[in-house]
């Protein structure tokens, strides 16, 4: 039996394809140490456990743009588009494969999405922080221009008065 690979790798195999995080089936059945066909006739024999939201079939668009992230694709030839599933899929998934493998293996893909859910919702309070900080500088900057409008002004010297001659 393959080693169970760590959190990293398997948050390497999460894309966002339909602004869902998917794991494809063929990264899936490496994960189980099946194959892909075993995999897939296990879901279509159970396909009513899996919704639209809980896994999809991708189209070619997709699988083309998916494609075109790897500098050389080891997926050859398919003949059918791969299958992605969701967080709620590969728990659905983890019921119907059931031995001690896959149990562990799907207990390291929950945490992998765990962790990758910690890190999105870091990054947007991150990004929340910025955008305060930066608001705040646009009006520090105001303030301090209007400072230095006022101290060149203090500088320009006073124009001398001019004596009157009177008669």
């Amino acid at each position: 039996m393959k080693p169970i690979l760590s959190n990293p790798s398997i948050v390497q195999k999460i894309f966002l394809i339909r602004g869902e995080k998917v794991i494809l089936d063929r990264d899936l059945a490496a994960l189980y140490d099946v194959e892909v066909r075993a995999l897939n006739q296990t879901v279509r024999r159970n396909i009513e456990r899996f919704p639209s939201d809980f896994m999809f079939q991708l189209n070619t668009k997709e699988f083309q743009d998916l494609k075109s992230h790897f500098v050389t694709s080891s997926w050859g030839g398919v003949r059918k588009m791969p299958l992605a599933f969701t967080e709620q899929g590969v728990a659905m998934l983890s019921g119907l494969l059931n031995s001690k493998s896959a149990i562990k293996v799907n207990i390291e893909i929950m945490r992998a999405f765990v962790q990758l859910r910690k890190m999105i919702d870091t990054n947007k309070k991150f990004a929340v922080q910025l955008k305060e900080l930066e608001s705040k500088i646009t009006v520090h900057d105001k303030q301090i221009a209007a400072v230095f409008e006022a101290i060149k002004e203090l500088m320009i010297p006073p124009e001398p008065e001019k004596r009157k001659i009177g008669f």
